[in-house]
């Protein structure tokens, strides 16, 4: 793959009409990645979380068989994502929708990424469906140093004093390639009720988002930070361009800003998930302004984009067109109701002459 990939960065450096020289120059590439797995539980009932219908008994009918043609595919799309780029899988991936580390350990030892050697960061969040964020990550090119699960703390409209328990905010720092590096991985609250009735709650995630950020920009205003997930909204709703404040282009941003390149995407009508013949694009992958910048003598951004291939999408039916889910009235043999979404990090490589 060496030869393809640097071909490739070359023609976009050239493109780009950056200040290079005549010479030829070679590039590290690398992928990073957000899928919701939606509902990748197991098949044993755990009394602790809200999971009966997840059984073999269950409403789902949930067998240890439909449990693992459903990791079955969910491997081979994350093994998929920036291959044909990169040759291999992504170096981080954050997931949503999964029930505990058993399921995440069963994924990964899946023939499509069992020799990838995928370490794991996962808290058990509060949240009433018992579903967690975690972040998978290859060894060999990201080393975790810090982590920690933040709680979002909202609570009912109709009852001020009753929690709502939703999912922990996941921040993980550490070094990728060599180069310090944090990502926030989010699931936020659903549209559950009503987008505008449900908004004040995505607001919070979005503040609890920019405390966490803030807080490593107080450190370090040069920080490079990811933050990515399933954020029940589009990117340009309130939550995101109103409290995060996103740029949709790379010039001209300030220190300590957040460009977001599925807006762009968002505006051509390009979604991740569809509902009553609309799309929205509230799986989303935004970053820091370092990690904008064009001086390729460190990791930076390339380009981001949505993971649709055909087999991904439901082929016929009521719901053709829109992403080809796991579960309808039953196990359907199809993925997930999002589309994953990645973005592609280069550095120039440092020649040993």
């Amino acid at each position: 793959m060496r030869k393809p990939i640097q071909y490739f960065i070359f023609l976009f450096l050239f493109w780009s009409s950056c200040a290079f020289s005549q010479t030829e120059k070679e590039y590290k590439i690398i992928t990073i990645a957000f899928y919701n797995l939606e509902n990748l539980f197991d098949y044993e009932d755990d009394p602790l979380t809200f999971d009966d219908d997840r059984t073999p008994e269950g409403k789902d009918h949930w067998t240890q068989e439909i449990y693992e043609a459903k990791l079955a595919n969910m491997a081979k799309v994350l093994s998929e994502i920036g291959e044909d780029i990169t040759g291999t899988s992504p170096a981080l991936v954050g997931v949503s929708e999964i029930e505990n580390r058993r399921v995440l350990e069963d994924l990964l030892n899946q023939k499509p990424l069992v020799n990838k050697d995928y370490g794991i960061v996962h808290f058990d969040s509060p949240d009433r469906r018992g579903i967690d964020v975690a972040l998978l990550y290859q060894k060999k090119l990201f080393t975790p140093t810090n982590y920690k699960a933040y709680e979002l703390l909202i609570f009912d409209d109709q009852d001020r004093s009753k929690r709502v328990y939703t999912r922990d905010q996941l921040l993980v720092s550490g070094m990728l390639d060599g180069e310090k590096i944090h990502i926030l991985v989010n699931h936020w609250p659903s549209r559950s009720g009503g987008e505008a009735r449900s908004r004040p709650k995505r607001m919070k995630a979005a503040a609890l988002n920019k405390k966490i950020t803030d807080s490593l920009f107080s450190e370090d205003p040069y920080a490079k930070i990811i933050t990515l997930g399933d954020l029940n909204d589009d990117p340009t709703s309130p939550s995101i361009k109103g409290v995060l404040k996103t740029k949709n282009e790379r010039e001209n941003m300030k220190m300590k800003e957040w460009y977001n390149p599925m807006e762009e995407m968002f505006k051509k009508g390009m979604g991740t998930l569809a509902y009553r013949d609309g799309w929205n694009l509230f799986d989303q992958i935004i970053i820091s302004t370092e990690l904008t910048k064009k001086d390729f003598s460190s990791y930076r951004f390339y380009k981001a984009g949505i993971f649709n291939k055909n087999y991904l999408v439901t082929p016929r039916g009521q719901y053709k067109g829109y992403p080809f889910r796991s579960f309808v009235n039953g196990y359907t043999g199809g993925y997930s109701d999002h589309f994953p979404v990645f973005l592609y990090l280069i550095k120039e490589k440092i020649s040993k002459n």
